[in-house]
């Protein structure tokens, strides 16, 4: 656990935007990790994904660290931001853009507010 905590800890910390997913944001292998990615991707922020899928030991390593039971988990600037549900609310409510903003993370503010209009 010790070596997953410490690859986990070096990730977060060597990238802004960090999502800890089943498959990878190219081929994501869970409709949760899907939605997530799909989020990301559309909105054009630049993000490293971790695929927990191919290291049984980051698969639980990344659960006991955020101390959060599933995954996909999304970090930002080295702090656990949340997982499919709550990065759904955040989009859709506005809060995401304003974390990204505060983080200097760029991304397309005309894609978020599309996710929006789409969803309201």
């Amino acid at each position: 656990m010790a070596d997953a905590a410490t690859q986990i800890q070096d990730t977060i910390t060597a990238n802004t935007v960090v999502l800890f997913m089943k498959g990878t944001k190219e081929m994501p292998q869970c409709g949760f990790s899907s939605r997530v990615a799909g989020v990301l991707n559309y909105m054009g922020v630049d993000f490293s994904d971790v695929n927990v899928l191919a290291d049984e030991g980051l698969r639980q390593g990344i659960k006991d660290f955020s101390d959060w039971p599933t995954i996909p988990q999304l970090y930002v600037k080295g702090e656990f931001v949340g997982g499919c549900d709550i990065i759904t609310e955040m989009t859709l409510s506005g809060e995401l853009d304003t974390l990204l903003e505060e983080n200097g993370v760029t991304f397309d503010k005309d894609a978020a507010d599309k996710i929006r209009e789409a969803n309201g």
